[in-house]
């Protein structure tokens, strides 16, 4: 699962941690991948009804922030729910100086953050596959001033 709900996802090409037993290694190939029309992407979320939220997930979403602060911000605007899987630490991003990487912190309201390690692997948890990554809900975070851990609606159901 990509998230809560039915999500569209993303994949990006390009990702510098190159995490041991990453589940997906042929997205770290920055030369990799192909281009993808954003506009062809939108009309495949918006067509579709069921589709609650969109995940970005990688590769390694914010290497490519730029890219993604359009999409992100018309998904915001049209009322769903936007995650993003990153191998960066939240703390990390935000002492980045690059401002697509800050906008697309802002529009983001879930972020699943760390790298994945594989002597901590755990498929029983939710949204992630090791027990470092954390699961923040960015809007509770951004409300509070502190780093809130995301708790699904189900959580207690897993």
């Amino acid at each position: 699962m990509d998230g809560p709900g039915l999500r569209y996802v993303i994949f990006t090409q390009g990702c510098p941690h190159h995490c041991p037993g990453c589940h997906n290694p042929q997205t770290h190939d920055f030369q990799g991948g192909k281009d993808a029309d954003m506009d062809q992407i939108a009309e495949q979320i918006f067509g579709n009804p069921l589709i609650s939220g969109v995940t970005f997930s990688g590769g390694e979403p914010f290497v490519q922030a730029d890219a993604l602060v359009p999409l992100a911000r018309l998904i915001k605007d049209r009322g769903k729910n936007l995650m993003v899987y990153t191998g960066y630490l939240l703390e990390e991003l935000q002492a980045m100086d690059r401002p697509g990487v800050k906008q697309l912190l802002e529009l983001a309201d879930i972020l699943v953050d760390g790298p994945y390690m594989e002597g901590q692997r755990d498929l029983t948890l939710q949204y992630r596959g090791s027990a470092n990554q954390r699961i923040i809900d960015l809007n509770k975070s951004r409300e509070r001033g502190e780093i809130v851990l995301y708790r699904s609606e189900y959580e207690d159901l897993w």
